[in-house]
């Protein structure tokens, strides 16, 4: 059965669009659930209708202030020093951790002797703060190549 072009278009129009009712329910232990089917306790949500998402290249409301080129390139140099300075500070912090790493191994404390367990957990305290070191290395180097 072929349906009629005018049948098409007079379902298409009588076609109501998709509203949903949003519902807000609390129980006992206070958790929150958000669903479209009422539930004894819960209370309806009136929102706004959902407006067109914005696009990535938006940008923003007219009133949004805006930074002259000159302002924003004192601001970008300033990030990057401050980058520069915290990178310079976390090789040093890395140094220093890889030295008490070093140290911490070769020699074992006076309860250390008797308890293998006490001796291996400050070396992974001591490992764990190299390790913290390294990470904080890579995510600034990264965070200045990302600069322009």
């Amino acid at each position: 059965m072929k349906l009629s072009p005018i049948v098409l278009v007079l379902a298409a129009l009588h076609a109501a669009p998709a509203v949903a009712e949003i519902y807000k329910y609390v129980d006992e232990n206070g958790r929150i659930t958000y669903t479209n089917i009422p539930k004894k306790g819960s209370k309806k949500l009136d929102l706004d209708p959902i407006s067109a998402a914005k696009t990535r290249n938006s940008t923003g409301p007219a009133d949004f202030p805006k930074v002259d080129n000159q302002t924003q390139k004192k601001r970008d140099d300033l990030r990057k020093q401050i980058l520069q300075d915290e990178l310079t500070n976390e090789e040093k912090a890395l140094v220093d951790a890889q030295k008490a790493l070093k140290e911490g191994e070769a020699t074992r404390t006076g309860d250390e002797a008797r308890n293998l367990q006490k001796y291996l957990d400050r070396v992974k305290k001591l490992k764990d703060n190299v390790s913290l070191h390294e990470r904080n290395i890579v995510a600034l180097k990264k965070e200045l190549g990302d600069l322009k």
